[in-house]
């Protein structure tokens, strides 16, 4: 997920009246909410595609949950102390207790790769004990209905907090409402899978290996349906609003046709470029598509539309 979704999602918790069992409380949550995506410095030191092998990976991974928390907790006692020293600790900040924040750091870690896990990019719950990629193919990587609830959620406890009113029970409530949120995307997501695959099978006669949920940006009651199987790949949107999950298929959007993973120029590429070898270690769906300025390159299916432009995609020739 975006950011801003992780930095919400850590103050929702704290609105539960977590934020309380240690001074710092609440900026540790937000920052830990986000600490594992210090893997985008990776940025510097690779080059081109190679950060696809690279992101939602080590920083991500059981490892990094443990000790990305042990850090942030150091840092915020060390904090804590420096502006007791300086004389600009606030009054009233609660007492920074060691335990309690660790626990809290370890909570907003946690959280991050739990919602990473949700869109379709893929993260590496593993690593570095496994390089398998999780996916939840349920919720688009920015959900504007997600920060809308989270949002109005976060401003509705703050004001029965100022109030003096039961704002923990708010802070519950929200957070109650985010997970029915996602478990109901979750629920379309698997059903809409499994019709699509017996759609493919009954309209094309292939039995897919693999089908995709790509959610919506903004109509959550979408899913563009990406199958392939049999050395051919196709696509499909399904509309989910005229009814909890009807047979409801628009027009296709591209029939069946070659995945092109037979061509050895792949493997060829593949051995001489780290950026190849990086793609397909990230690449869950990838196709080999000539593109209309005469390249030859590798795409992922997730993110083939011409919206992606060269993101996502390494040149075989």
């Amino acid at each position: 997920m975006d950011n801003l979704t992780h930095s919400l999602i850590g103050a929702a918790i704290g609105q539960t009246g977590l934020k309380r069992l240690s001074g710092l409380g609440m900026p540790t949550l937000v920052i830990a909410a986000n600490i594992p995506d210090i893997d985008t410095a990776c940025f510097f030191w690779l080059e081109g595609q190679e950060h696809l092998g690279f992101r939602r990976g080590i920083t991500h991974g059981p490892i990094a949950m443990l000790l990305l928390p042990l850090l942030l907790t150091a840092i915020m006692i060390v904090f804590d102390r420096w502006q007791e020293r300086r004389g600009m600790r606030p009054s009233s900040r609660l007492p920074v207790r060691p335990v309690q924040l660790y626990l809290l750091a370890f909570i907003g870690c946690l959280s991050h790769p739990a919602f990473d896990w949700l869109n379709n990019y893929g993260i590496r719950l593993l690593e570095p004990f496994s390089h398998r990629w999780f996916y939840g193919d349920s919720i688009f990587i920015i959900d504007v209905w997600m920060w809308s609830l989270l949002i109005g959620g976060y401003i509705w406890t703050r004001i029965g907090e100022s109030r003096g009113r039961n704002w923990t029970r708010r802070g519950q409530i929200i957070l109650t409402a985010l997970a029915l949120y996602v478990f109901a995307n979750g629920a379309a997501t698997g059903v809409a899978e499994a019709r699509t695959a017996a759609w493919v099978k009954a309209n094309y006669g292939i039995a897919p290996e693999l089908v995709v949920a790509s959610p919506a940006p903004l109509a959550f009651w979408q899913r563009e349906m990406l199958w392939r199987g049999e050395g051919q790949y196709g696509s499909r949107i399904v509309n989910l609003s005229g009814g909890i999950l009807p047979d409801l298929f628009e027009p296709s959007i591209n029939a069946p046709q070659p995945n092109g993973l037979n061509d050895p120029r792949i493997a060829e590429a593949a051995h001489r470029s780290s950026e190849v070898r990086a793609f397909l270690f990230w690449a869950r769906m990838p196709i080999l598509v000539r593109e209309p300025d005469g390249r030859l390159v590798l795409r992922d299916q997730r993110f083939a539309n011409p919206q992606a432009g060269d993101r996502f995609l390494v040149v075989v020739e």
